[in-house]
């Protein structure tokens, strides 16, 4: 398992002392030293560099990257890393200040580098099929209406991430390929003797990537139109967009922000309005208020949802792991073979 920098230094130090008297045999065996902002993240490296990689996490599982505030250690890391990697898109901007700080040459892989034009290109497809469709069957039955309004509603939800203001575009298994290959680029550059062997990685980690999105759709496919999950924080775009999904919350992108009365008062009449069946904790979010909405509404709360870190162990101690736990969560909650087993 990768590690968090608590024990990389260390391992650094150590590394550079035996280097001083190694031998070429053992030069050549060392592995690459990448360093990566947080756990999510140093999982996909692990699974892309395998044994020729030493992964080292600066926010580790269990631990909020939002509220993180970097330490001259961590510089020293940075300088001393081989390849940087880091999520983007303003998730972690102490990290992007930390690598301009210190005086590391070695490639610095953005992981989510991609992400918005595919979101781009996809809003603008789905814009235009919704054009067309309104054009050839503009005189079509009242069923179809509610049909085309249901659409445009994801749709501009859908470009509500365009944006790019959510970063935890991670959530999405359909942009894993981005990931993934950002990773493997980076790795490559870094490390060209083993170029083989992270691409031989790398196709076997996107086949799972491609596997778990297909479950996770399968999944999810089975809660009703129309449902609302109520969480912590906004950190699901990406995961309701990808998966037709609407995620509804009192605070905004940073697990950080808190609440103004008003916003919590809407929120307990939605619930109150809409029928919610469940409310789901986050994992790196306060569970107080939450448990203040289920105090409120009498709305059970139905789990908990990682977001932000991966857990230190259990399913979701993986990326792939983690987007599962959530969609289990999420339909054992919700599906609509609960809803009926919960009416009657």
């Amino acid at each position: 398992m990768f590690r968090t920098l608590s024990t990389s230094v260390l391992t650094y130090t150590l590394g550079v002392s035996a280097m001083l008297g190694a031998t070429p045999m053992v030069l050549a065996a060392e592995r690459l030293q990448v360093l990566t902002s947080f756990s999510i993240l140093a999982d996909m490296v692990e699974n892309v560099g395998g044994d020729d990689v030493n992964v080292i996490a600066l926010v580790g599982p269990d631990s909020d990257a939002h509220v993180y505030s970097p330490r001259p250690i961590d510089a020293r890391a940075v300088s001393q890393a081989d390849l940087v990697v880091l999520n983007g898109m303003n998730f972690e901007g102490w990290m992007e200040r930390l690598v301009k700080a210190s005086d590391q040459h070695g490639p610095v892989v953005v992981a989510t580098d991609g992400v918005e034009e595919r979101l781009s290109h996809a809003a603008h497809e789905h814009e235009h099929e919704h054009e067309h469709d309104n054009h050839e069957h503009e005189h079509d039955n009242h069923e179809h209406d509610e049909n085309y309004a249901h659409d445009e509603s994801h749709a501009d939800h859908a470009g509500h991430n365009h944006g790019g203001k959510d970063p935890h575009a991670w959530q999405d298994l359909g942009l894993g390929d981005i990931y993934v290959n950002n990773i493997l680029a980076g790795l490559i550059e870094a490390d060209p003797d083993n170029a083989a062997a992270y691409r031989q990685r790398a196709e076997h980690y996107l086949a799972e990537v491609e596997a778990t999105h297909i479950e996770v759709q399968q999944l999810l496919a089975k809660i009703p139109d129309n449902t609302r999950i109520i969480t912590s924080h906004r950190a699901f775009d990406h995961f309701a967009r990808a998966y037709d999904l609407t995620f509804l919350s009192p605070v905004g992108l940073s697990s950080e922000a808190e609440p103004s009365a008003a916003d919590l008062a809407s929120l307990i009449e939605v619930i109150r309005e809409q029928d919610i069946r469940a409310l789901f904790h986050e994992s790196m979010a306060s569970q107080a208020l939450l448990n203040q909405l289920a105090e409120e509404t009498g709305v059970p709360i139905a789990g908990t949802l990682y977001s932000d870190a991966l857990a230190s162990d259990g399913e979701a101690s993986t990326w792939l792991g983690m987007v599962r736990h959530n969609a289990q969560v999420l339909h054992d909650a919700l599906s609509v073979e609960q809803t009926a087993q919960t009416d009657h």
